[in-house]
């Protein structure tokens, strides 16, 4: 997820305690569990996650900037928030957006048919935005991949990013994916069922996003966090 610019309040982020305690806490039991990772965060740690409260904000940045550059990105999204005055557009008026519009401020077609169901899901209720810190990961997931455009990597990023959950194991990133090839030396990339299967044996469950950050280390190889990072 990249980094856009915000409209015009920067949401300050405070120190989470106990998430800081739990990383720490994380780290130690996946030290202890598997041998292969503990070097690697030794040498990477600590990980300092931020999650945040702008959840909608950042579903519908991340649509803008999906496959483009973080300069790319964030030029885009200062134009698309000129067009609301500078601020973030409700999911009402992003549906009454015209796509002439959003297109001539280098918004695909594709993307602006992602962020006007975004916005129809969370208007109709689909997309359940007033728990979506608090909903279960499998129920989460089904609400976010409704909507086009979001796929399962991008459901995982967000959950672990933006909610900063500790316990997703984004299997379908290439980069975990590789970084347990080399790590485990397995013969080829693991798919989803050998991913889940050395997830469990190496005892990374209840913390699999931190095991997953730690991989992406182990390449220099870690995805942009989140706008608030």
């Amino acid at each position: 997820m990249w980094r856009a610019e915000p409209a015009k309040i920067w949401f300050i982020i405070k120190p989470n305690v106990s998430l800081e305690k739990r990383l720490r806490a994380a780290e130690e039991y996946l030290k202890a569990h598997d041998a292969k990772l503990a070097p690697i965060i030794e040498r990477y740690k600590p990980w300092r996650l931020s999650p945040h409260s702008d959840h909608y904000g950042e579903l519908v940045s991340s649509m803008v900037g999906q496959q483009l550059s973080v300069k790319a990105a964030a030029s885009i999204w200062r134009r698309v928030l000129a067009l609301f005055e500078g601020r973030m557009p409700t999911p009402e008026q992003l549906l009454a957006a015209d796509s002439e519009k959003l297109r001539a401020c280098g918004v695909s077609y594709a993307k602006i048919s992602y962020m006007k169901d975004l916005a129809q899901h969370i208007i109709d209720g689909k997309l359940d935005m007033a728990h979506i810190a608090s909903l279960p990961d499998e129920e989460l997931t089904k609400q976010l991949t409704a909507v086009k455009g979001i796929g399962e990597w991008s459901a995982h990023m967000f959950m672990i990013f933006s909610l900063g959950r500790l316990d997703i194991l984004p299997v379908g990133d290439l980069g975990v994916r590789r970084a347990a090839m080399l790590l485990y030396d397995l013969a080829e990339l693991p798919d989803k069922p050998t991913l889940e299967k050395l997830a469990r044996k190496n005892h990374w469950n209840p913390y699999e996003s931190v095991a997953a950050w730690y991989l992406w280390q182990s390449l220099n190889n870690a995805p942009k966090e989140t706008r608030h990072s």
